[in-house]
C-alpha cells in the first residue's frame, strides 16, 4: 500500500508546476516508514523525478528535495546508488546550494567505503574529480564532506593509486592553488591518509604534497608557519608519521625554530604550537629521551609558564600537566631541582587568583603532576608528589579547599582532581585526617551541586575507598561512613532532606 501511495504522490509530483505540497507529503509519508522497510519501498521508484527538482531557484523545494532524497538513498545500497545514480549525483557536486552538495557527498562517501561500489567510482573519473574540486569551496562544511570522502577512498590501495598516481594528483595541487585555506584543507587530506599506515603516507610523500607542507615551517608566513605546525603535530600522531619526520630532520628543525624564537618579534603566534608538538613527542615517545635532545624543549615550557602573556602560560601549563602525568615525565622535571619548584609555585599562584580559564587550567595540570597510580607508588616517588605538594603553599589542604568554596563549578572541580590525586597516597590520607572538618567536607552532599561536582566529589570518595592504606590511616568509623557513601552514588539524597526542601520550588 505504501509501495502504490509514493509512486502516485512521485506521478503527481512530476505533473504538477507548483510542487511544494505534493513533496511535503512525500517526506511525511517516507517518515512514517521504518528504515528496515524503506528500501524495499522505494528501490524501484522514480527518483529521477526528484532529482530534476533539484535544478530549481525555488529554495524551500530544493531544501525539500535534499530531505528526501537523504531519507531515501540512505535506505538504498551502496551497490545500488553506485549502479543507478552516478550521474545524478555527480551533478549535484556542482549544484549552487551547499546542501545538495553535501548530500552528494555523503552518498559517494558511502560508496567509496563499499569494496564493491568503489570499482564502479574508479572508473568514474569525472566525479572523482568534481569530489577534489569540492574542496575549494567556499563553505567549509562542504570541503570537510569531500575531505572525508577522499580519505575513505583511501583506505584502499586501488584507491591510493588513483589519487596519487593518476593525472587526478594534478586537479589535486590545481585546487592547492585557489589559496591559502584551500591548501591547508589539502594538507589537512593528506596529513589524515598518511597517518593510516606507512604505505599511504609512502604515496603522500612520493606526492611532493608533504615535503610542500613541511617547506612551509619556515615560510615567511608566520600565520601560515602556525597552522604548518599543527599539521606537522597531527602527523607526529602515528608511529611511521614520527620515524618520516625524523628522517626528514623536522624535530631539529623545530627545535631550532624555538631557540630562535627570542629574536623574533612574531613569534608569540607560532611558538605555542612548537612547544605542543614536543609536549605530544614527548608523551608517544619518551619524555626523557626528548627533553634530553631538546633541551630547548624543555626550557621554554619553564620560560613560558613564567611569562606574563596567558597564550603562553596556557601552553605551558598543558604541557607541564601532559608531562607530570607519566612517571618518566615526573623524573624528568624533578631532575631540574629548583627550576621545576619556581614553576610550581608560580602554577600555585596562577590556581589562586586571576581569570578563571588559566586557573582552572592550573589546577588540572597541578593534579596531573600529584597522580602516582597504585602500582606507581615507590617510596622515591611518594616522596617526589608529596614534596611537590608542599611546594605549593604553607597550607596546601587549605590553599585547595578554599579554592573548591568559591561559587565556579569548575573550580569546585578542579580543586577536587587535586584531592582525587593525593587520596590514594598514604601521605595525602595522613594530610587529609590531621586537617580539622576535612573528612565531614569530603562526606558534606551540600556542596557542590551540579552534576560535574558529585561526580568529581563520588571520584574522589572512591579513591579513598580503594586504597588500601585507608582503612588504617583514616580510621574505620571514616572508612564506613566513605564506603556508604560509595554504595549510595553521587546523586543520593536523604529522606530527610527531600522532606526539608518539599515545596520549595
Amino acid at each position: 500500500v505504501m509501495t502504490a501511495s509514493i509512486e502516485s504522490l512521485l506521478e503527481e509530483i512530476s505533473t504538477v508546476e507548483d510542487p511544494i505540497e505534493e513533496l511535503q507529503s512525500l517526506k511525511t509519508a517516507l517518515l512514517s516508514i521504518p528504515v528496515s522497510a524503506l528500501r524495499d519501498t522505494v528501490s524501484g521508484q522514480r527518483l529521477d523525478v526528484i532529482f530534476s527538482l533539484l535544478n530549481s531557484n525555488e529554495r524551500e523545494q530544493v531544501e525539500l528535495c535534499v530531505d528526501i532524497l537523504e531519507r531515501v538513498l540512505m535506505a538504498l545500497s551502496p551497490v545500488h546508488l553506485a549502479q543507478n545514480y552516478q550521474a545524478e549525483l555527480q551533478g549535484g557536486l556542482s549544484h549552487p546550494n551547499e546542501n545538495v552538495k553535501i548530500l552528494a557527498l555523503t552518498q559517494i562517501g558511502r560508496m567509496v567505503e563499499h569494496p564493491d561500489a568503489v570499482t564502479e567510482i574508479l572508473n568514474n573519473h569525472g566525479i572523482l574529480c568534481s569530489v577534489i574540486q569540492c574542496i575549494g569551496e567556499e563553505k567549509m562544511a562542504v570541503a570537510k564532506q569531500a575531505i572525508q570522502s577522499l580519505c575513505k577512498l583511501s583506505h584502499s590501495k586501488p584507491g591510493l593509486d588513483k589519487l596519487f598516481q593518476s593525472d587526478l594528483l594534478k586537479t589535486v595541487k590545481d585546487v592547492m592553488a585557489i589559496s591559502d585555506i584551500v591548501r591547508y584543507r589539502v594538507y589537512e587530506l593528506v596529513v589524515e591518509i598518511s597517518s593510516v599506515s606507512p604505505i599511504s603516507l609512502g604515496y603522500c610523500a612520493n606526492s611532493s604534497i608533504i615535503s610542500q607542507m613541511l617547506g612551509e615551517l619556515t615560510g615567511d608566513d608566520v600565520l601560515i608557519r602556525a597552522t604548518a605546525i599543527e599539521m606537522v603535530t597531527t602527523l607526529a600522531h602515528s608511529q611511521h608519521g614520527r620515524q618520516y619526520l625524523a628522517q626528514q630532520g623536522i624535530m631539529d628543525k623545530i627545535s631550532n625554530m624555538i631557540r630562535g624564537a627570542e629574536t623574533d618579534p612574531f613569534s608569540s603566534l607560532y611558538l605555542p604550537g612548537l612547544v605542543k608538538f614536543f609536549g605530544n613527542l614527548a608523551i608517544m615517545d619518551s619524555p626523557q629521551q626528548v627533553c634530553e635532545t631538546y633541551p630547548a624543549f624543555q626550557n621554554k615550557v619553564f620560560e613560558m609558564a613564567l611569562d606574563p602573556d596567558p597564550a603562553m602560560i596556557g601552553v605551558a601549563l598543558d604541557t607541564l600537566g601532559l608531562l607530570g602525568s607519566t612517571v618518566e615525565g615526573k623524573q624528568v622535571l624533578q631532575k631540574t631541582g629548583e627550576k621545576f619548584k619556581t614553576v610550581l609555585s608560580r602554577m600555585s599562584q596562577l590556581a589562586g587568583s586571576g581569570a578563571t580559564e588559566l586557573r582552572v587550567r592550573s589546577l588540572d595540570a597541578i593534579s596531573q603532576l600529584l597522580t602516582l597510580q597504585p602500582e606507581q607508588q615507590t617510596e622515591d616517588l611518594l616522596a617526589l608528589t608529596e614534596s611537590w605538594f608542599h611546594v605549593l603553599s604553607n597550607q596546601p589542604m587549605d590553599m585547595i579547599r578554599n579554592i573548591s568554596t568559591q561559587p565556579f563549578p569548575e573550580l569546585h572541580c578542579g580543586a577536587l582532581h587535586i584531592f582525587t590525586a593525593i587520596a590514594s597516597q598514604p601521605w595525602g590520607q595522613r594530610l587529609m585526617i590531621a586537617t580539622p572538618g576535612f573528612m565531614e567536607f569530603i562526606l558534606d552532599r551540600s556542596t557542590g551541586q551540579t552534576k560535574e561536582a558529585k561526580d568529581a566529589k563520588f571520584e574522589l570518595v572512591g579513591s579513598l575507598v580503594s586504597s588500601s592504606a585507608a582503612a588504617q590511616i583514616l580510621g574505620s568509623q571514616h572508612y564506613l561512613q566513605l564506603k556508604t557513601y560509595l554504595r549510595e552514588g553521587p546523586y543520593y539524597v536523604s529522606a530527610v532532606a527531600s522532606v526539608s526542601t518539599e515545596g520549595a520550588d
